[in-house]
């Protein structure tokens, strides 16, 4: 629908009305929440009927909109469906709608705003998947750059064609948010200052994941955890998935198999691993079961219009769900968390909460994936009573709010981790996330880097996919080729669906293992670079893996590369499946950590940008090791000789770093005649660096050459260039 407003009054004045095909709106109020953000909200928009589960806090009105602000939005209402359309007067690159498949350069493209399980991403050709996020970024040919949240969670389709994105809801009215600034940088600070950032994570949490569907006992778990170590192969975490249950209750242990779980934590401790375990929101209805009998007695679960509960089809079958809605309830399900976690559980992992329901004996044979729309859900606090079409794209952000609470009030001394596979813009303050029920296939390898680039770009910077592929099977050239690039994503494991084969990095033979050997060991070294992102991340909203033209924005070539990417903003990763990838211009020195790593075909290129510095450790077995003995420092310097960078050092877990208990170096690079002199800048934080880096190894590379020296931070290094 092409959608012409006319504006009887000057676009500052608080009244603008807008002329459709559709039901005449107008805008009740335009003005500015911050600096070059504009709040929209229609005539009749009403925070009952949507109410705002993205923000971080409510936007308030801070002053009068730009005099050069052209962004309008229009607003439709049509037989009780809401709709607003941005219209695009110049060539715009468009991108978001976060978990989305198909191309990074979203133009031309539709997806359904409806969370769905949908293994293999099947469901209406993957333009329906796990989590909601209603915003787009637009970026002009000049590199400057905009973005736009539709602030709903109603089911609804996002359009995003070359002369406009439309949003168009199956509910009530909503108000609409847009930044534009002078690059898309800028921009995904101003998605942060709204949605917020994510919490800084445990280091652990940024070390190598194992998880498989399932390890099905505890004699299992640990011969996994044996095998890492006893092979040398860097790894930090195992998971367990549902098979560790009793029955598939949720809070249980299975007696015979996991008869032990604090015994199998415990172990798993020792050699320097960390446990999660899956929750998901159905609770088996069995009124001998402790949890369900809790939920009842405290009135928690969702409850049909009738008033009988709500009973849905999951793993252990009947099922009823909490309503996460009412502030009782999630302060029930968070107090569920204290004695599961006191047991010696790291993390969590919520899954199945879109919320899937298995309901094949639905009446007619017509199978909904999760509860009717017309389910009630009763609210509370600062939510309204709504139906499910209403609440069901923010089940999931409300669970993980509440289990992200229940997981920190059990261990307050420590940072939560906890992983959803549904979700909702703004919920990466919750958890971090994966791509789902992806299939063991070269395609959907390729896929997974533009749908965590993509990702990043809707301000969930931790996510990954799982490596190898979960469906199907993997052969040893598809794993390997995987991890090669796997290796440098945020969010980096593995997994395997029941009844595939084994996928782990000793699973396809001598070579394979050595080539996922090699990859692991690149990411190892490179923690101290990675945890420096993610710090900043946690202050700026800024994706940790990055598309590449966020190095030369203006560059028009750039705009729909989705083989390569960037870690940060000064290391290239180019996966060996890319052909022929679009690369920024300027200066790049290749960089390699790893001992054979040139040879090997499946490990993906590294790339430094000139003017930068990489902070890199040793090769460590797991993240609690100390990386830093030596510290390695990577320059590629520009082309006036000079280059910074910085690193981030903490405890590694807890919260001192809030009370000042770390440091941030900013490093300095500048060549002289026929040397590089190296030094420390500035530093930040109370902590002191010496008692974690002794001493320094620095590698200039200059023109295809490397150049090498040492010594230690505090008197700086020189590196001689003859």
């Amino acid at each position: 629908m092409n959608l012409k407003p006319v504006l009887f009054s000057i676009f500052f004045i608080s009244t603008v009305i807008l002329k459709s095909t559709s039901q005449e709106v107008s805008l009740k109020r335009t003005t500015s929440v911050g600096n070059r953000i504009v709040e929209f909200i229609p005539t009749g928009f009403d925070k009952n009927k949507t109410p705002s589960l993205i923000f971080a806090t409510e936007p308030k009105p801070k002053g009068k909109v730009p005099t050069d602000w052209s962004l309008i939005p229009e607003f439709t209402f049509n037989n009780s469906k809401a709709s607003a359309v941005l219209n695009l007067k110049e060539d715009i690159s468009l991108y978001g709608g976060g978990e989305v498949t198909g191309p990074l350069l979203r133009n031309g493209q539709a997806i359904k705003l409806w969370n769905t399980d949908t293994g293999a991403y099947s469901v209406e050709g993957g333009k329906r998947l796990y989590q909601t996020h209603p915003w787009v970024m637009g970026v002009r040919k000049d590199g400057s750059a905009f973005g736009i949240i539709f602030d709903s969670t109603w089911k609804a389709e996002l359009i995003t064609n070359s002369d406009q994105i439309i949003y168009n809801s199956e509910g009530a009215l909503f108000r609409v948010y847009i930044i534009d600034r002078k690059s898309p940088q800028e921009v995904m600070k101003g998605l942060s200052e709204l949605t917020g950032t994510i919490k800084l994570p445990p280091r652990w949490a940024l070390g190598y994941h194992q998880c498989r569907f399932s390890y099905d006992s505890e004699k299992r778990v640990m011969e996994i955890a044996d095998t890492f170590r006893e092979k040398k192969i860097p790894a930090d975490v195992v998971w367990m998935d549902i098979d560790y249950m009793q029955g598939y209750r949720v809070f249980t242990f299975d007696s015979i198999r996991f008869p032990n779980p604090k015994v199998l934590n415990n172990n798993l401790h020792k050699k320097g691993f960390k446990a999660i375990y899956m929750i998901d929101p159905g609770v088996k209805v069995d009124k001998e079961y402790s949890v369900y009998k809790s939920g009842t007695k405290n009135n928690v679960w969702v409850k049909k219009n009738n008033g009988e509960e709500y009973h849905g089809k999951v793993w252990p079958g009947d099922c009823a769900f909490p309503d996460f809605t009412n502030p009782k309830t999630r302060n029930w399900w968070s107090g569920l968390y204290k004695d599961f976690l006191n047991i010696g559980i790291d993390g969590v992992w919520n899954d199945m909460n879109e919320p899937a329901v298995n309901d094949n004996d639905f009446p007619e044979g017509k199978r909904l994936g999760t509860m009717p729309y017309d389910t009630p859900h009763k609210g509370g606090g600062n939510l309204p009573k709504g139906d499910h079409l209403l609440y069901h794209n923010a089940y999931g952000r409300l669970m993980v709010e509440a289990s992200y609470d229940g997981i920190l009030k059990t261990n307050p001394a420590k940072r939560p981790f906890l992983l959803t596979r549904s979700n909702l813009l703004g919920g990466q303050r919750y958890a971090a996330t994966w791509t789902g029920d992806n299939y063991a296939s070269v395609e959907h390898m390729k896929l997974s880097v533009p749908m965590s680039i993509t990702l990043g770009l809707s301000g969930q910077p931790f996510s990954g996919p799982d490596i190898g592929g979960f469906l199907g099977d993997t052969s040893g050239d598809l794993w390997a080729n995987w991890l090669g690039f796997g290796a440098f994503m945020p969010f980096a494991r593995g997994h395997a669906c029941a009844g595939t084969n084994d996928k782990e990095p000793w699973a396809f033979g001598p070579e394979i293992e050595k080539t996922s050997r090699i990859a692991l060991e690149r990411r190892y070294r490179l923690l101290p670079y990675l945890y420096t992102l993610f710090y900043q991340s946690s202050k700026t909203g800024m994706p940790v893996m990055a598309p590449v033209f966020f190095a030369d924005t203006k560059d028009s070539r750039l705009r729909a590369e989705e083989q390569a990417f960037l870690l940060g903003a000064n290391l290239l990763v180019i996966p060996a499946f890319a052909k022929d990838p679009i690369l920024p211009s300027g200066i790049w020195e290749e960089l390699n950590l790893i001992e054979g790593e040139k040879q090997d075909k499946y490990q993906a290129k590294l790339s430094i940008r000139g003017g930068s510095i990489i902070p890199a450790g040793k090769v460590i077995q797991n993240a609690g090791e100390n990386s830093f003995d030596p510290l390695s420092l990577f320059v590629c310097l520009d082309a006036s000789g000079k280059a910074n960078g910085e690193l981030y050092l903490d405890s590694g877990d807890g919260f001192g770093f809030e009370k000042g208990d770390y440091v941030l170096l900013t490093f300095n690079a500048e060549k002289k005649s026929d040397t590089v002199f190296v030094k420390i800048s500035k530093v930040e934080g109370k902590r002191n660096s010496d008692e974690d880096v002794k001493a320094v190894n620095v590698s200039v590379m200059l023109e295809g050459k490397i150049y090498t020296g040492s010594g230690t931070l505090k008197d700086g290094i020189t590196i001689d260039l003859k």
